[in-house]
């Protein structure tokens, strides 16, 4: 990823740049799928997981991020795709490998909406389906 495209993303959404936060939104943005903080951790060799850890948690309050819930005990991080921030019209449908453990962004399948009864309000939709991706199938 473009380091300046990260910059300008930070600077956008009033987070202050390091060099840290430069590296965990870069690994995030050239992942074609979701990542944990196991991911991110092995990915980033050189920075320890309570930097990546504060780093993502600034980044989801900041509506940089959204976590992801796959039912494998294990949050997913993923880039916001909204300019301003993460909206309910953004989420989209996730598919959690059962063989490779990996979870893929399906960003052209949008989770359902659900018509709740007066006085809910949704904030986040987390639609997983679970199966067998394409490179697994082929084993």
């Amino acid at each position: 990823m473009d380091k300046n495209v990260c910059i300008e993303r930070l600077e956008k959404k009033g987070v202050r740049v390091t060099s840290i936060r430069i590296l965990v939104l870069g690994a995030l943005m050239d992942a074609q799928r979701t990542m944990s903080l196991a991911d991110l951790e092995t990915e980033l060799e050189t920075v320890d997981k309570s930097s990546i850890f504060r780093t993502l948690e600034i980044f989801e309050k900041n509506h940089l991020v959204h976590s992801i819930d796959d039912g494998t005990g294990s949050i997913k991080y993923e880039v916001c795709e909204g300019k301003d921030e993460c909206t309910v019209e953004d989420m989209h449908t996730h598919f959690y490998c059962e063989r490779c453990h990996r979870t893929f962004c399906l960003k052209n399948i949008t989770a359902p909406l659900v018509d709740l009864p007066e006085g809910f309000a949704v904030h986040s939709i987390n639609y997983i389906v679970k199966g067998v991706c394409p490179d697994c199938s082929r084993h």
